[in-house]
Parts: C-alpha cells; structure tokens; sequence
C-alpha cells in the first residue's frame, strides 16, 4: 500500500507524509536489511503510488520479480491519524484496490520457484475470496517453512470471520504468530485458555508457536518446552510496525540457525528498533546495527 501520515487530526487539514506500508512488505524489508533473500509477491495498481511501492522495495533490495501491476485497479491506500496522545487511528482504503485482486495464479511461478520460508498474515485473507485463495494456496505449498502471523484487523474483517478462515489453515503451519488475544483465531474453538490454545495447535502438527505479549516481550512454545523473553525498553516514538519488525527479527534468526532463545531475542531487538523510530519500516536495522540498543543512551557513536 501506498501511506498517509499526518501530524494532526485529519479534519484540521494540513500537509500528509507519503511512504509505504504492509505488514508483508514490512517483514521483507526488515528481512532484506538483515541479510537475507526476499521476495515480495503482491499486486500494485498501474499508477504513481504503485511505482513508488515497487521502487521501495527494489532500493530495500527485495525481489519483486513476481509482483504484478494491475491496469484496472488503484494501488491501496492506508492514512495514520494522531488523535490522542500516543493513540493513532488508521484508515483503510483496500476495498476494489489492486491488492484485493491477488489470487492464486499470481503466486505460482514464485512458489514453484522455492523457498526456505514463506511468510503469511491474515490480513490478506481479509481482503476478499481472491486474496483468501491465495493466502491457502501458499499454505499448501510443500518443502518450505509456512509462517503465518495473524495479524487481525478488526476494520477490515470481524474476530468470527477471521476465525472461520484461519482455523482451517492450523494443520498446514509451521510458525504460528500472534498476539495474546489473536491466539483464538487460529486455535481450535473448543480450546479456550492459552495453554489449550498453544496445545492444541502443537497437537495439530503447528511446530513453534510464538505469542506477543508488546511492552511485556514474547514468548515462544514449542514440542520441546517453553522460551520468553522481556521486551527491549526503549523510548516510543510508534508502535505501528512493531509487530512485523519483530516477525522479521525471528524468521533472520531461524534462516541464521539460533535456538529459540536466540530468536526471541532478535525479535524484540528488531521490535525495538520500530517502536524507536517514525514509520511503519524506516528504522528496521541492518545487520551491523543489531547491537546498538546496548549503547547507553544518549551515546553519541563517533
């Protein structure tokens, strides 16, 4: 999507910051910065706003070889409004965009392709039946970690209907993302406390499920036993993106070989350096920079 920032309530009018923003674009920004391959498949429209999305991606060294352009739909649009305080209020314009025409066709050639990780989020099934097909066909694809952050969006879609698409999907995850009162969406509907919900997804064959617990860190589940780590404190500039960057952080660190211990750690590293800085993606940190939070503040580095 194409993005919208203004310093002040919208209904005073004023100047808007224009960027980009997308939990999956997010994640493979933060990925690309850490190192890694990535490869973005998505659908802008044929205008201004969809080049600036593309040529975002290229300058942050993601593939966006199977992104397709759409001629008869505009690229999406999302506006972040301060309202109160530190509480920012978000506007979605998705409905009939170019992104709400992905379907399964445009996700073939880069799955037969392959790849070691493929990272998900419910807010593509969201967008309507064609973006949902796509989202269960890169469930099925085979000999590829399938990473699924579910991302709810209460303006784009209800709890009910999250539920009735993601649950189905539980025995085809690797990864499980979520946020403590995401975790129900994915989880079987009998299972009605976290330890069930964790169980039950384990009992389904989910390998990892990690559960995001913001300002009190993250935790992560598995087979094996249980890993939590606290969050990285630093001073908030905006919470917007915190999520992604912190899945970026855990997929780095599981392409890189690190237990669990070691991902978490990453993840609310990588968590930290968002809520730090403006943007959605602009303060996600590059490979050299994972270790400057340890800096005292006010350190200046010379």
């Amino acid at each position: 999507m194409a993005a919208l920032r203004s310093a002040r309530p919208l209904h005073l009018g004023g100047t808007l910051d224009l960027s980009v923003a997308g939990a999956e674009s997010n994640v493979a920004i933060g990925l690309a910065r850490l190192g890694h391959d990535t490869r973005w498949i998505g659908v802008t429209g044929d205008d201004e706003l969809g080049r600036l999305v593309l040529r975002t991606l290229r300058a942050e060294g993601v593939d966006v070889t199977h992104a397709a352009v759409d001629t008869a739909a505009p690229t999406a649009l999302v506006v972040f409004e301060p309202r109160v305080a530190d509480v920012v209020r978000v506007a979605y314009y998705r409905t009939g965009s170019a992104g709400s025409r992905l379907t399964p066709d445009h996700l073939a050639a880069a799955l037969a392709e392959g790849a070691r990780v493929v990272h998900l989020t419910g807010i593509t099934a969201a967008l309507g039946p064609g973006p949902r097909a796509a989202l269960e066909a890169a469930a099925r694809t085979g000999h590829a970690t399938i990473c699924l952050d579910v991302n709810h969006r209460s303006k784009l879609w209800s709890r009910a209907a999250a539920a009735r698409v993601l649950r189905p999907l539980a025995p085809l995850l690797d990864i499980v993302v979520a946020s403590d009162d995401e975790l129900a969406l994915v989880a079987p509907a009998g299972a009605t406390t976290e330890t069930d919900r964790v169980q039950a997804l384990l009992d389904l064959g989910v390998g990892e499920i990690v559960v995001k617990r913001g300002a009190a860190g993250a935790e992560v589940f598995t087979g094996n036993g249980t890993v939590a780590r606290p969050a990285v404190h630093v001073p908030v500039k905006n919470t917007v993106g915190a999520g992604d960057a912190f899945v970026a952080g855990y997929l780095s660190a599981l392409l890189d070989g690190l237990p669990a211990a070691g991902r978490l750690h990453r993840a609310v590293t990588t968590g930290a350096f968002a809520v730090a800085a403006a943007g959605d993606w602009e303060g996600l940190p590059f490979r050299h920079e994972l270790d400057l939070l340890d800096s005292e503040p006010g350190t200046t580095l010379r």
